[in-house]
């Protein structure tokens, strides 16, 4: 197995939920499975399917234990890749969370990537999206501060503006727009797979015991019913 840690180190990519950021290299061969030597797969995969996939080789079970004195049993929420050696499987679904690049990164984020359409929910939509150090320095992010600076064009197909903050969701179709720069969540057309998808990501928060899954119009209270306890910010 090979893959890589995060996306490409430029804007939009590392540090981002965006196509860019979550793009990684994913290579897995077998000498017992010859099918499929040099084939290109389409299937969903992330890195959560590392750890099934090698239980799975070797023939080991998952521990059963719980965790945060929750009775409920930790679960994989990932899979094993053994089968697409085999054959192309089914497979159109992957999430992806961020909490913080650095600790002056704080900006946490939660998506889900079905079929065409990636659904990203910022927690902290309302504060800039922070720069991490070593980004900051690269020469791509000086040439894009010194010509918003200069109120030159960036080429770019964002602003620092709307890099910076962003909305709450954000719903693209990847296939229609790779670039992502269409955001359909306000859109009427696409109310429903709105809130499919945001159901769907909200209940794999739960099931990995996310400890943002009620934010950020509530905190999570474990020792209450219902636990997600209501702010009244105004946020939802």
């Amino acid at each position: 197995m090979y893959s890589s840690d995060n996306g490409i180190p430029f804007p939009n990519g590392r540090t981002n939920l965006y196509w860019s950021g979550t793009a990684e290299p994913m290579l897995l061969s077998s000498p017992e499975h010859t099918q499929r030597w040099g084939q290109v797969s389409q299937s969903y995969v992330s890195l959560l399917d590392i750890t099934p996939t090698i239980l799975d080789w070797y023939s080991i079970p998952y521990p059963a234990y719980s965790i945060f004195r929750n009775k409920q049993q930790v679960q994989l929420t990932g899979k094993s890749l053994l089968p697409a050696l085999v054959s192309e499987q089914p497979w159109a679904t992957v999430y992806a969370s961020q909490g913080h690049h650095e600790v002056t990164m704080y900006y946490p984020m939660r998506a889900v990537h079905e079929g065409p359409y990636r659904l990203i929910h910022n927690l902290n939509f309302k504060m800039p999206f922070p720069i991490d150090q070593d980004f900051y320095v690269s020469p791509t992010f000086q040439d894009l501060l010194n010509r918003t600076q200069s109120h030159h064009p960036t080429s770019w197909f964002k602003t620092l503006q709307s890099y910076y903050y962003r909305d709450r969701w954000e719903l693209y179709n990847t296939s229609a727009d790779p670039s992502e720069t269409q955001n359909l969540a306000a859109d009427p057309a696409h109310r429903d797979l709105l809130q499919r998808l945001r159901d769907q990501l909200l209940k794999w928060q739960w099931a990995t015991f996310d400890p943002w899954v009620c934010a950020p119009d509530g905190v999570l209270e474990v020792k209450l019913s219902p636990q997600c306890r209501p702010l009244f910010n105004g946020l939802d």
